[in-house]
């Protein structure tokens, strides 16, 4: 390849902008040899996906990281092409024909099932469908939660549970200054939930939540944390054999006190090596019927939850499932069921499951590696993948396309209103004053429409 040939510019469509997204066109704007000109899809008008709609409104801080994707954004070389769903707006065949790369970073926006009887009762729903509800997502927006009884129970022992645990218990007023969806804080606020209970089916040494996310409900004001009674303290003695993060979470949990001692108008309750087998109730759930487990070494150095026979039953209204995220199959994109991603090597895209590579097809973050990691995470994810692209680049995996973009024309001619950057910061700025006039960060537009309707 030619010097001429090295230094002309490739085009790249990255599909979803989120983290991942965000991270990976940063990189690739950073690229001098060659030089990338990169179009970010996003379906929605509004761009930073979990970052706006699954972040938990009482975390501002982490919220901060957009202004790092905003400074990316200012590049010539970046355009963001929103309310542009890739696989019904455009098809990723058209987009291959338009651009010399396409990089997946649509994440993972499904949930996992229990599989237990009575899921589908009122009263039973995902973690993934309650977090877009009170951040405003779109598709969440009309969802209707009870929250009139006082106990809820939330499967899983991530960060996500302790999210929806923390804003079940949180003090109404403290959420009314953050950007929780009006709707949701007016919900929260005839809410008679006073008790959550988390059910982990492993043991606290293989609890996935940070520490620190559960020191911060313990130090909310009315609220207490406490470990359910029926748990044997020798899980708690700390081992060398844990991980860092593990011991750190063991230590602070030896820390916590038992539910009978519990004072607090409102409580966190920890019940470890516990499933559900079946939610109960006539038409809607009442109780959740929960089996004790027990550890057993898994022959990978691990330890898998073995039901111990012992059953009892907890009373609740309200059921969040919050036990992993999954990726959407994208017409016209491999996709690999049994791990909810798309087939990858690396980042490099399979036309199935330890199959070929697809030239020019490549995937990061969620729906490349599954639901692991915090936002950072993505970072590191993003400059592999794109080590990857930059190497396909030098060595000709690539092929030049047509200068002008095919895409542009084709969203024009099917009369779609793309929403540019410049449209998002008119958006945004509304969005912040009219958060102002209520003392919040900002309000939210919820609707599509109403988003469309502001341009």
């Amino acid at each position: 390849m030619t010097d001429s040939e090295t230094a002309e510019s490739l085009r790249v469509a990255i599909v979803g902008s989120g983290p991942a997204g965000f991270y990976a066109a940063d990189f690739l704007l950073k690229s001098a040899r060659p030089e990338f000109e990169v179009d970010l899809f996003e379906r929605f008008p509004t761009p930073f996906g979990l970052v706006r709609f699954g972040v938990a409104p009482d975390h501002q801080n982490i919220k901060r990281v957009t202004a790092a994707f905003e400074r990316t954004a200012k590049s010539p070389r970046f355009r963001f092409l929103g309310n542009v769903e890739v696989g019904r707006s455009v098809s990723v065949e058209e987009l291959r024909r338009s651009y010399d790369q396409v990089l997946f970073a649509c994440g993972s926006a499904s949930d996992r099932k229990l599989g237990i009887d009575g899921e589908s009762l009122e009263g039973s729903y995902a973690a993934t469908s309650f977090v877009g509800w009170y951040n405003g997502h779109p598709d969440y927006r009309s969802q209707q939660f009870r929250l009139d009884s006082e106990r809820a129970v939330v499967v899983g022992m991530g960060n996500v549970a302790l999210d929806v645990a923390r804003v079940l218990v949180r003090d109404r007023a403290e959420l009314a200054a953050t950007d929780i969806a009006a709707y949701a804080l007016e919900s929260l606020e005839k809410s008679l939930i006073r008790q959550v209970v988390l059910l982990g089916r492993r043991g606290p040494a293989q609890a996935a939540f940070d520490q620190g996310e559960l020191e911060s409900i313990a130090d909310l004001d009315g609220v207490g944390v406490y470990l359910d009674e029926g748990l044997d303290r020798a899980l708690l003695e700390p081992s060398h054999e844990l991980s860092a993060a593990a011991r750190k979470n063991v230590e602070y949990l030896r820390t916590l006190p038992v539910v009978s001692t519990a004072k607090e108008p409102r409580r966190v309750i920890l019940r470890f090596l516990a499933s559900p087998v079946a939610l109960l109730g006539d038409g809607r759930v009442e109780r959740v019927r929960v089996e004790q487990n027990r550890l057993e070494p898994d022959g990978k150095g691990g330890f898998s939850a073995v039901g111990a026979g012992d059953f009892d039953e907890i009373e609740a209204g309200l059921v969040l499932r919050s036990i992993g995220y999954r990726g959407i199959p994208m017409p016209g994109v491999p996709f690999d069921e049994r791990g909810g991603v798309i087939p990858n090597r690396d980042g490099r895209v399979l036309e199935a499951p330890g199959g070929a590579v697809i030239p020019g097809l490549y995937a990061v973050g969620w729906i490349k590696r599954g639901p692991t990691g915090l936002i950072g995470t993505n970072k590191s994810d993003a400059k592999q993948t794109v080590s990857l692209m930059l190497e396909d680049a030098a060595s000709g995996r690539w092929r030049r396309k047509a200068d002008a973009p095919v895409v542009d024309a084709l969203l024009a001619a099917r009369g779609l209103r793309v929403v540019t950057l410049d449209d998002w910061h008119r958006l945004d700025a509304l969005e912040t004053e009219h958060g102002k006039l209520r003392g919040k960060v900002r309000e939210k537009f919820y609707a599509i429409e109403d988003m469309l309707a502001k341009l």
